[in-house]
């Protein structure tokens, strides 16, 4: 890999911690400073469970309604894997997620969940740097492994 494009993905590594580091703290301003902004094109947003999100009013709600409703989160990023070419990246991870709600009854704070999604993160080139241009989250519903064994006893 070239010097130039081991700086491309190092850079994009660092905006893709951006943005979980971003949302940790409820940053919405830094949140929306990391997404894509006119006149680079459409940006695009599944969460999980949630229907595809188009433009940057239904993209930047829905990380205002999330952060609302959320007291604590908390992004355990795993498998990152970052690819360049030109001026768009694909960052894919595992998002191993904490998070809790709003407290009832006088605590501190809600019960805390735990999740694993999987993440698709493609970033476009810009002259501020790399921008989030599409977000997709899937839940890892089952474990994968090779239990092969447990399946079929010998």
């Amino acid at each position: 890999m070239s010097d130039a494009r081991t700086h491309d993905a190092e850079a994009v590594e660092l905006a893709n911690t951006a943005f979980y580091e971003a949302m940790e703290r409820g940053d919405f301003e830094a949140v929306s400073d990391l997404w894509l902004a006119e006149p680079y094109g459409g940006i695009s947003c599944v969460h999980p469970g949630w229907p595809v999100l188009t433009g940057r009013g239904e993209v930047l709600r829905s990380y205002a309604l999330i952060m609302a409703n959320t007291e604590y989160i908390q992004f355990f990023l795993t498998d990152v894997k970052v690819s360049v070419a030109d001026d768009t990246a694909l960052v894919t991870c595992t998002e191993n997620i904490l998070s809790g709600g709003p407290a009832e009854d006088g605590a501190e704070l809600g019960p805390l969940v735990g999740q694993l999604v999987v993440a698709t993160n493609v970033f476009r080139r810009t002259p501020d740097g790399w921008r989030v241009w599409s977000h997709h989250g899937s839940p890892v519903l089952a474990e994968t492994g090779d239990d092969e064994d447990d399946e079929n006893p010998s």
